[in-house]
């Protein structure tokens, strides 16, 4: 069974950083990327950011120069993790981790593949 498990949210002031982790169990395809996503309160859940198992990444480029992702592979699982700098209020919602063939419902997470539960971020002006 694949699992993914998000930490690593809280609360921030404007131009502070946290660092979001994702484990990944469970046998999935050696291929599939891993993605976070962002629901903001009341706008569509978005792909902020992704990484392939051959370490090629993409951003949003709302967080270019601001979120860094990586991965940590060990034995049966992946760790991904997304460090956010420079957080604005705007960054503030839920961040889903995700992967398989992933993608969102009419703009909404979670979606089909598989996903996290979410983690919550908090930035205050």
């Amino acid at each position: 069974e694949v699992q993914l498990v998000e930490s690593g949210g809280g609360s921030v002031q404007a131009g502070g950083s946290l660092k979001l982790s994702c484990t990944v169990s469970g046998v999935i395809a050696d291929d599939s990327a891993v993605a976070w996503y962002h629901a903001a309160p009341g706008k569509e859940c978005k792909l902020v950011s992704s990484i392939k198992s051959d370490g090629s990444t993409y951003y949003v480029e709302s967080v270019k120069g601001r979120f860094t992702i990586s991965q940590d592979t060990a034995m049966n699982m992946n760790t991904v993790y997304l460090q956010m700098n420079s957080l604005k209020p705007e960054d503030t919602g839920l961040y889903y981790c995700a992967t398989g063939l992933f993608a969102t419902i009419a703009g909404t997470c979670p979606g089909i593949g598989y996903w996290g539960r979410g983690t919550l971020v908090t930035v205050s002006a």
